[in-house]
């Protein structure tokens, strides 16, 4: 479903100040695969994101979302079959909008634009299904500015706006790291329950190395660049987060010493 293929990304190349992002990184999912993305900040976990959501054109390399090859291809149009969930839970959505409205516009992301109106009640008992099966009472509050919701809302509206068109590729960006703990478990059930729920295909980055490992049927470790490590579901039933320390320590003869990993 997704195919990174030999993709370099370099910043200020030349200067000073250049910066290897992405080192001949390659990297496969297949259709169900849910994978998750560990590594230090820097070591180029957020421009792979970009480089396959079509923010940022590899220097060289390519990027296949279901055997087409869509590296030039721009953002905007590759929206129709990606979904993204970011770290802001604002990034997703439109606060001055209402629920009902933000999700309309959600769903005609990956259908033709006609002069019919946005929200119909059809549109409607559907919004309000989905929205059920979340159990926040959002389905009762269809009028609602999403600006007035709680973080923990707005980052579960995102994820239902970003996965119920079922998308080719689901990304999620570190999308419970803004989130109190007891808001992150809630998003984190969420995003395992619509993955499983529609056998989405999706790649999450994450710092939070216990979720990383509880997550998803397949773990990828990155530093400087590079994909240092791979684990597939039967691996990660057998790793801990001192393990995953340590390997990245022998791998990389240094230690991984960064609070928000250690921490999360």
């Amino acid at each position: 479903m997704l195919e990174v293929k030999e993709v370099v990304k370099i910043f200020n190349e030349g200067t000073l100040d250049e910066k290897v992002a992405l080192d001949h990184v390659n990297l496969k999912l297949n259709k169900g695969d849910f994978v998750t993305v560990i590594g230090s900040n820097g070591a180029g976990k957020s421009t792979l994101m970009n480089v396959i959501a079509g923010v940022l054109t590899p220097d060289s390399g390519k990027v296949l979302i279901d055997g087409k090859d869509v590296t030039m291809l721009p953002e905007f149009k590759r929206s129709r079959f990606i979904g993204r969930v970011y770290q802001d839970p604002m990034a997703g959505t439109s606060p001055s909008l209402t629920i009902e409205e933000n999700l309309a516009i959600a769903l005609s992301r990956n259908r033709r634009r006609t002069l019919k109106a946005g929200v119909t009640e059809k549109r409607r008992k559907q919004f309000r299904e989905l929205l059920g099966s979340l159990h926040l009472g959002l389905e009762n509050r269809l009028n609602a500015k999403v600006g007035l919701l709680s973080g923990g809302e707005r980052q579960a509206i995102s994820l239902l706006m970003a996965t119920f068109t079922e998308p080719a590729i689901l990304l999620l960006d570190e999308h419970t790291a803004a989130l109190d703990p007891s808001r992150a478990e809630l998003i984190t059930n969420l995003t395992k329950q619509i993955v499983e729920e529609f056998r989405l295909t999706a790649l999450m980055v994450t710092h939070n190395m216990q979720q990383a490992l509880d997550l998803g049927n397949r773990l990828i470790m990155m530093d400087q660049g590079k994909i240092i490590l791979e684990l597939n579901e039967e691996e990660k039933k057998n790793w801990t987060i001192d393990r995953l320390l340590g390997e990245f320590r022998r791998i990389r003869g240094k230690q991984l010493a960064e609070d928000r990993t250690l921490l999360g």
